[in-house]
């Protein structure tokens, strides 16, 4: 579950740290205090976009931090993908930093992480349930997910899954080969010609590299060569004055000729002479790079038509000659997959038929469990909404068929009728605001208890509804938050007296400046909220009697003040 909420600089809130609590909370406040700023920065920290406009004016960057306890096995086994792991004592901690530049950070217990992976982790954490997803409820798109949230078998969706994948990459490939016979013969003299051309050129790796380095070393033949004889030079003398390699070896000598008397020149007398046995090697070296600098033209010529021929290939093939030696292997590839198209189609269609018989049977399958789970779903469904006082509701589940695609072979669409005596009909023809709410909460009771996810937030669940129907609402959010932590964003004092906690969004002014802060309620200030829920503005005695009425009511064990 969510048990707190750190905000910095988001919006009109400076700082605010919120610590939730098991079981039923509510989030109330006046309209545009900022109740919607502590959802969306919920959002934020289960990898939601953002905005810059959520970074408080004067600030450079924003902090958001959620610290998450109990945390689900299936919760636990996505981290692990990933590479983080609870603490031992079950907590998780996501932190999100948005900055002016673009710039967002985020660290899963102490650790950096990709957005993505907030992305991925955070559905297995809470589930935001606003205004957005019961409109959502209007897209007849999105109920086979609703449906198969009832226990679609995870074996029969992942064996679905892999043949259908193998299905579609079997069907491109064979779309790949579906040329005819003219496109077939142009394409093949094309790759023979390309083929031709690279064998003939006779590429070797690396060769281009040591051809610049010998042409560059023919066209300075005659520095080189002018800079070796005066190495060499120095190193053997000549006429009139020694070189380095009798200087250093008469140096030696005579040092050699002193050791008797003094014992200490030994070493320095071996290091003279392994220097001249050094510099003799060097001149024997320099010798054979005199005899390379003998100036070749024709070598020169040869080696520039070469580079040529290689740069002129490159132009078409690829630029260097590693890239060329690989266009080459991927024509040849290429040539053998189109002269063995017709073996190759013929390969494909049998696979193809056979994984295409096989998603078939997997796909039937998935669409008799649907047929079975639909009856129970649209009954249990009924039952709830019954209870939210929609007495009259038909609740139904269309399933058809249809061509085989990611989600099976069936289209799955809600009806409705909520006037007796009129006949089912889709949705997004009958329902009105305040019933998808109720619907969409009918909708998750139902599904509730079928996943680990800790934590529901409930949006104003509320809009649209009022008296009994607002009653009702408030106790099946009472009853969801039996079994995990519910969080809901209420204007309606009969569905926030039912909460276990409730928190007060409050705005206010201070030197010019708007600040947002949220403070837990105990028994007293959930009186003083309710009655200003109840009444407005205007708290009068009897305001505040109903409002002790309704926590009473909801709370009978509790003493009042």
């Amino acid at each position: 579950m969510l048990s707190q909420l750190y905000l910095e600089n988001i919006a009109v809130i400076e700082k605010v740290s919120v610590h939730f609590h098991h079981g039923f909370n509510v989030l109330t406040g006046e309209t545009g205090a900022g109740k919607s700023i502590l959802i969306d920065s919920i959002d934020a920290i289960l990898g939601g976009r953002v905005s810059h406009d959520l970074i408080r004016t004067g600030a450079k960057s924003a902090f958001i931090s959620a610290v998450f306890t109990g945390v689900g096995s299936e919760a636990v086994a996505k981290l692990q993908e990933f590479g983080f792991q609870p603490e031992e004592d079950g907590t998780l901690v996501i932190q999100r930093e948005i900055s002016l530049d673009s710039k967002s950070s985020c660290r899963v217990n102490g650790r950096p992480a990709a957005v993505s992976t907030l992305r991925e982790i955070g559905p297995l954490l809470v589930n935001i349930l606003g205004q957005h997803e019961s409109y959502g409820l209007l897209s007849p798109e999105n109920h086979i997910r609703y449906l198969d949230s009832m226990g679609m078998p995870e074996n029969l969706v992942k064996g679905y899954t892999a043949v259908f994948g193998e299905v579609r990459r079997l069907r491109r490939e064979l779309d790949s080969l579906n040329m005819d016979e003219t496109q077939k013969a142009r394409q093949i003299d094309l790759l023979k010609y390309q083929i031709n051309e690279l064998e003939s050129a006779d590429l070797k790796k690396g060769e281009q590299e040591e051809l610049d380095r010998r042409r560059m070393m023919y066209r300075n033949s005659e520095k080189i060569a002018s800079a070796v004889g005066a190495a060499k030079a120095a190193l053997d003398g000549g006429e009139e004055a020694e070189g380095a390699v009798s200087a250093v070896s008469e140096a030696a000598d005579k040092l050699g000729s002193a050791e008797r008397y003094l014992p200490e020149l030994h070493n320095l007398t071996e290091r003279l002479q392994n220097i001249s046995y050094d510099l003799e090697d060097c001149s024997g070296e320099l010798s054979g790079y005199t005899d390379q600098m003998e100036y070749n033209p024709a070598e020169l010529d040869r080696i520039e038509t070469r580079l040529d021929t290689i740069y002129r290939l490159g132009l078409k093939y690829g630029g260097s000659v590693e890239n060329m030696l690989v266009y080459l292997e991927k024509s040849r590839a290429e040539l053998k997959k189109i002269q063995t198209s017709d073996e190759t189609a013929e390969r494909l269609r049998v696979q193809y038929k056979g994984n295409a018989e096989k998603a078939q049977k997997l796909a039937l399958e998935m669409s008799s469990w649907r047929s079975k789970a639909a009856i129970n779903f649209a009954a249990q469904v009924k039952k709830e909404l019954e209870f939210l006082n929609m007495p009259h509701v038909v609740f139904e589940v269309r399933q058809e068929r249809c061509p085989l695609n990611p989600k099976g072979c069936d289209t799955v669409e809600f009806l409705i009728s909520t006037n007796a005596g009129e006949p089912a009909k889709p949705l997004a023809k009958i329902a009105s605001g305040g019933e998808l709410s109720r619907i969409m909460l009918a909708v998750k009771t139902v599904l509730s208890g079928r996943d680990e996810v800790g934590t529901l937030i409930f949006d104003e669940i509320d809009t649209g509804v009022s008296g009994a129907a607002a009653q009702k609402i408030g106790l099946k959010l009472k009853e969801v938050s039996e079994s995990r932590q519910v969080i809901c964003v209420t204007h309606l004092a009969q569905i926030a007296a039912l909460a276990d906690s409730q928190y007060l969004i409050r705005k206010q002014v201070h030197d010019g400046r708007t600040y947002t802060d949220v403070e837990e309620l105990d028994r007293i200030g959930r009186r003083q909220e309710l009655a200003r829920m109840i009444g407005g503005t205007n708290i009068t005695l009897l305001t505040l009697q109903n409002a002790e009425e309704m926590l009473h009511l909801a709370h009978p064990d509790e003493k009042s003040p």
